[in-house]
Protein backbone atom coordinates (compact mmCIF):
# COMPACT_ATOMS: atom_id res chain seq x y z
CA UNK A 1 0.00 0.00 0.00
CA UNK A 2 1.34 3.53 -1.40
CA UNK A 3 2.45 5.78 1.98
CA UNK A 4 0.06 8.66 2.14
CA UNK A 5 0.33 12.71 2.07
CA UNK A 6 1.72 13.00 6.12
CA UNK A 7 0.79 16.89 7.49
CA UNK A 8 1.79 16.84 10.74
CA UNK A 9 5.58 17.07 11.34
CA UNK A 10 7.44 14.14 13.37
CA UNK A 11 8.79 14.93 16.40
CA UNK A 12 11.77 16.77 14.96
CA UNK A 13 9.42 19.75 13.50
CA UNK A 14 9.94 18.05 9.91
CA UNK A 15 8.02 16.55 7.33
CA UNK A 16 9.87 13.66 4.85
CA UNK A 17 12.84 15.75 6.66
CA UNK A 18 11.77 19.24 5.57
CA UNK A 19 10.26 22.08 7.45
CA UNK A 20 6.78 22.69 7.28
CA UNK A 21 8.01 26.32 5.98
CA UNK A 22 8.84 24.11 2.75
CA UNK A 23 6.12 22.49 2.44
CA UNK A 24 3.86 25.59 2.88
CA UNK A 25 6.21 27.08 -0.09
CA UNK A 26 5.31 23.74 -1.94
CA UNK A 27 1.52 23.79 -1.73
CA UNK A 28 1.93 27.50 -2.98
CA UNK A 29 3.97 26.49 -5.96
CA UNK A 30 1.51 24.16 -7.04
CA UNK A 31 -1.68 26.18 -6.46
CA UNK A 32 -0.22 28.81 -8.39
CA UNK A 33 0.66 26.05 -11.29
CA UNK A 34 -3.16 24.92 -11.09
CA UNK A 35 -4.63 28.58 -10.99
CA UNK A 36 -2.81 29.23 -13.98
CA UNK A 37 -4.66 26.41 -16.29
CA UNK A 38 -7.58 27.65 -14.79
CA UNK A 39 -8.56 25.42 -11.88
CA UNK A 40 -10.99 27.23 -10.46
CA UNK A 41 -13.01 24.55 -8.31
CA UNK A 42 -12.04 24.53 -4.77
CA UNK A 43 -12.37 20.67 -3.86
CA UNK A 44 -10.51 19.30 -7.39
CA UNK A 45 -7.80 21.71 -6.91
CA UNK A 46 -6.90 20.92 -3.20
CA UNK A 47 -6.96 16.94 -4.32
CA UNK A 48 -4.66 17.52 -7.04
CA UNK A 49 -2.35 20.12 -4.91
CA UNK A 50 -2.48 17.28 -2.45
CA UNK A 51 -1.70 14.08 -4.50
CA UNK A 52 1.45 16.26 -6.04
CA UNK A 53 2.64 16.51 -2.76
CA UNK A 54 2.27 12.76 -1.88
CA UNK A 55 4.72 12.23 -4.78
CA UNK A 56 7.16 14.83 -3.77
CA UNK A 57 7.17 13.18 -0.35
CA UNK A 58 7.95 9.85 -1.59
CA UNK A 59 11.06 11.07 -2.73
CA UNK A 60 12.11 13.50 -0.30
CA UNK A 61 14.02 11.26 2.00
CA UNK A 62 15.89 10.03 -0.72
CA UNK A 63 17.14 13.20 -2.41
CA UNK A 64 17.78 15.39 1.04
CA UNK A 65 19.80 17.72 -1.03
CA UNK A 66 16.63 19.23 -2.96
CA UNK A 67 14.09 21.54 -1.88
CA UNK A 68 10.70 20.89 -1.18
CA UNK A 69 9.20 22.90 -3.73
CA UNK A 70 11.76 21.87 -6.57
CA UNK A 71 10.65 17.85 -6.04
CA UNK A 72 6.98 19.27 -6.00
CA UNK A 73 7.23 21.04 -9.26
CA UNK A 74 9.09 17.53 -10.90
CA UNK A 75 6.33 16.02 -9.69
CA UNK A 76 3.30 18.35 -10.76
CA UNK A 77 5.38 18.42 -14.21
CA UNK A 78 5.50 14.88 -14.39
CA UNK A 79 1.78 13.98 -13.44
CA UNK A 80 0.03 16.47 -15.67
CA UNK A 81 2.70 14.93 -18.76
CA UNK A 82 1.95 11.71 -17.99
CA UNK A 83 -1.78 12.52 -17.97
CA UNK A 84 -1.33 14.57 -21.26
CA UNK A 85 0.37 11.36 -23.22
CA UNK A 86 -2.46 9.28 -22.03
CA UNK A 87 -5.35 11.54 -23.08
CA UNK A 88 -3.89 12.34 -26.59
CA UNK A 89 -2.06 8.83 -27.34
CA UNK A 90 1.08 9.99 -27.18
CA UNK A 91 4.13 8.60 -26.04
CA UNK A 92 5.92 11.15 -23.40
CA UNK A 93 9.30 9.93 -24.00
CA UNK A 94 12.15 11.81 -25.23
CA UNK A 95 9.43 14.97 -25.47
CA UNK A 96 8.59 15.62 -22.37
CA UNK A 97 8.59 19.41 -22.90
CA UNK A 98 7.01 19.16 -26.09
CA UNK A 99 3.98 17.33 -24.68
CA UNK A 100 4.16 19.55 -21.54
CA UNK A 101 3.94 22.91 -23.66
CA UNK A 102 1.54 21.99 -26.31
CA UNK A 103 -0.86 20.26 -23.69
CA UNK A 104 -1.36 23.02 -21.69
CA UNK A 105 -1.85 25.05 -24.64
CA UNK A 106 -4.05 22.88 -26.13
CA UNK A 107 -6.26 22.96 -22.35
CA UNK A 108 -6.88 26.47 -22.74
CA UNK A 109 -7.87 25.70 -26.87
CA UNK A 110 -10.28 23.12 -26.04
CA UNK A 111 -11.90 25.19 -23.19
CA UNK A 112 -10.99 22.30 -20.48
CA UNK A 113 -11.20 25.06 -17.30
CA UNK A 114 -15.26 25.55 -18.90
CA UNK A 115 -16.56 23.03 -20.28
CA UNK A 116 -14.66 19.69 -18.45
CA UNK A 117 -12.76 20.84 -15.64
CA UNK A 118 -13.83 17.69 -13.49
CA UNK A 119 -11.91 15.90 -16.42
CA UNK A 120 -8.85 17.21 -15.67
CA UNK A 121 -5.65 15.04 -14.20
CA UNK A 122 -8.94 11.95 -13.97
CA UNK A 123 -7.96 8.97 -15.04
CA UNK A 124 -9.77 7.12 -18.18
CA UNK A 125 -12.14 6.67 -20.05
CA UNK A 126 -13.03 10.49 -20.71
CA UNK A 127 -15.81 11.71 -22.78
CA UNK A 128 -15.03 11.10 -26.39
CA UNK A 129 -16.30 15.08 -27.14
CA UNK A 130 -12.90 15.51 -24.27
CA UNK A 131 -10.48 13.96 -25.93
CA UNK A 132 -11.82 14.80 -29.32
CA UNK A 133 -11.62 18.43 -28.46
CA UNK A 134 -8.10 17.78 -26.52
CA UNK A 135 -6.56 16.04 -29.95
CA UNK A 136 -7.67 18.91 -32.29
CA UNK A 137 -6.86 21.38 -29.98
CA UNK A 138 -3.20 19.73 -29.54
CA UNK A 139 -2.96 19.28 -33.11
CA UNK A 140 -3.74 23.26 -33.93
CA UNK A 141 -1.05 24.03 -30.97
CA UNK A 142 1.59 22.56 -32.92
CA UNK A 143 5.28 24.10 -33.59
CA UNK A 144 4.07 26.21 -36.12
CA UNK A 145 1.24 27.77 -33.89
CA UNK A 146 2.51 31.06 -32.43
CA UNK A 147 1.01 33.76 -30.22
CA UNK A 148 1.48 37.17 -31.95
CA UNK A 149 1.85 40.63 -30.17
CA UNK A 150 1.67 43.50 -32.12
CA UNK A 151 3.43 46.32 -30.33
CA UNK A 152 2.74 49.84 -31.34
CA UNK A 153 5.69 52.01 -32.39
CA UNK A 154 6.02 55.73 -32.80
CA UNK A 155 6.60 57.22 -36.19
CA UNK A 156 9.91 58.27 -37.44
CA UNK A 157 9.56 61.60 -38.53
CA UNK A 158 13.87 62.43 -38.88
CA UNK A 159 14.73 65.75 -37.89
CA UNK A 160 11.68 66.85 -37.53
CA UNK A 161 10.94 64.67 -34.13
CA UNK A 162 14.55 65.88 -32.83
CA UNK A 163 13.20 69.47 -33.17
CA UNK A 164 10.06 69.05 -31.60
CA UNK A 165 11.74 66.92 -28.66
CA UNK A 166 14.46 69.96 -28.56
CA UNK A 167 11.52 72.15 -28.26
CA UNK A 168 10.38 70.29 -25.32
CA UNK A 169 12.87 71.28 -23.11
CA UNK A 170 12.28 74.07 -20.50
CA UNK A 171 15.77 75.51 -20.50
CA UNK A 172 15.99 75.57 -24.11
CA UNK A 173 13.00 77.42 -24.82
CA UNK A 174 13.61 79.63 -22.01
CA UNK A 175 17.54 80.39 -23.96
CA UNK A 176 15.46 80.90 -27.25
CA UNK A 177 12.98 83.32 -25.45
CA UNK A 178 16.31 85.58 -24.22
CA UNK A 179 17.85 85.13 -27.42
CA UNK A 180 14.79 86.09 -29.63
CA UNK A 181 14.33 89.34 -27.02
CA UNK A 182 18.37 90.49 -26.97
CA UNK A 183 18.36 90.55 -31.26
CA UNK A 184 14.88 92.79 -30.69
CA UNK A 185 16.90 95.37 -28.76
CA UNK A 186 19.80 94.91 -31.06
CA UNK A 187 17.54 95.89 -33.97
CA UNK A 188 15.83 98.78 -31.93
CA UNK A 189 19.12 100.33 -31.20
CA UNK A 190 20.55 99.58 -34.55
CA UNK A 191 17.07 101.40 -35.74
CA UNK A 192 17.77 104.15 -33.29
CA UNK A 193 20.95 105.18 -34.05
CA UNK A 194 20.94 105.57 -38.24
CA UNK A 195 19.85 102.23 -39.74
CA UNK A 196 16.76 103.52 -40.33
CA UNK A 197 18.03 105.80 -42.69
CA UNK A 198 20.01 103.76 -44.01
CA UNK A 199 17.47 101.41 -44.83
CA UNK A 200 15.70 104.27 -46.26
CA UNK A 201 18.37 104.86 -48.17
CA UNK A 202 19.58 101.35 -49.84
CA UNK A 203 15.37 101.63 -50.92
CA UNK A 204 15.46 104.49 -52.84
CA UNK A 205 19.04 103.09 -54.62
CA UNK A 206 18.08 100.21 -55.64
CA UNK A 207 13.92 100.72 -56.07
Amino acid sequence: MEPTLKILPDVSGEIAGRSLEEWNAAYVKVENYFHALRIQNKPLLGQLVLRVLERAQRRAPAELQRSATELAAEEMDHIVTEWFAAVLQTSPVGSEHTLSTRGRLALLLADMPGKWQDQFLRPGPWPQEFVDAMRESFFRAGPDFQLSKMTPRPLDLGPITTLTNFGNLPYVRMVLVWIGFALLLVAIFWLSHGGFERVIDWIQQNG
